[in-house]
């Protein structure tokens, strides 16, 4: 039997422009479909996909709109991408807090487009090599299986870059990090964002864990760190 293909789905309501992604990405490898609505496109089984390409302004759903439906209700961990025209640093914040993993402004060319595929993916086909094993800390357990946080057993759902950031700080309990040096660690250099890109995280890992998000420490001029 063949390798399985990796499926992106791809949303947007622009056909000719999903034509030409569609075109471009079946040339490289890839299996692809498109929704020309957030309607149709939840109408499709979403957990056969890899990558949803998924554009910000539609017509009654929009795109941030549909992210929000699928990481809550659905309850989906899919890397998404946004495509949008949108440049503001709010917008890009809102496409991170609802779990996005990347966001590529129109226009663009199809070779960028494909290198944040490709870098997206890369992350997220599995767990970097280094993470071997659970990481527990006094009713605290982060697991690479389905990237969940346990607090004193009890299952949360984390974003990619919520369980990535959070690795990061736990893996380095009690170390100081600046803005800067989360960002290039997690991000890798590949996405253009901005500092307060992790200050929406970090919100939002604290809200999650509770009465333990206390333990997320904000070092004022500085960054952050995770103290026990």
């Amino acid at each position: 039997m063949g390798e399985k293909k990796t499926r992106i789905l791809i949303v947007d309501d622009e056909e000719d422009l999903c034509e030409i992604i569609q075109f471009n990405l079946d040339g490289e490898g890839y299996e692809t479909e498109t929704a020309y609505s957030a309607e149709a496109a939840l109408k499709k089984d979403l957990k056969r996909f890899n990558l949803i390409l998924l554009d910000v302004m539609m017509g009654e759903t929009s795109g941030f709109k549909f992210a929000k439906i699928i990481r809550k209700k659905h309850k989906l961990s899919i890397p998404i991408i946004f495509i949008t025209a949108k440049t503001t640093e709010n917008d890009l914040l809102t496409g991170f807090s609802l779990g996005g993993d990347d966001y590529i402004t129109k226009p663009f060319s199809i070779h960028e487009l494909i290198a944040r595929v490709k870098a997206v993916l890369s992350r997220s086909v599995s767990p970097p090599p280094d993470l071997k094993q659970n990481l527990e800390i006094k009713g605290l357990k982060l697991s690479f299986l389905g990237r969940k946080l346990f607090i004193n057993n009890k299952p949360i759902t984390l974003t990619r870059k919520e369980f990535e950031i959070f690795n990061f700080l736990l893996t380095n309990k009690g170390q100081v990090f600046s803005r800067e040096e989360i960002l290039k660690t997690i991000w890798e250099g590949r996405v253009v964002v901005t500092d307060r890109t992790i200050d929406v995280h970090i919100t939002r890992l604290r809200k999650k864990m509770g009465k333990y998000g206390k333990h997320l420490k904000s070092r004022t001029g500085y960054g952050y760190s995770f103290d026990y």
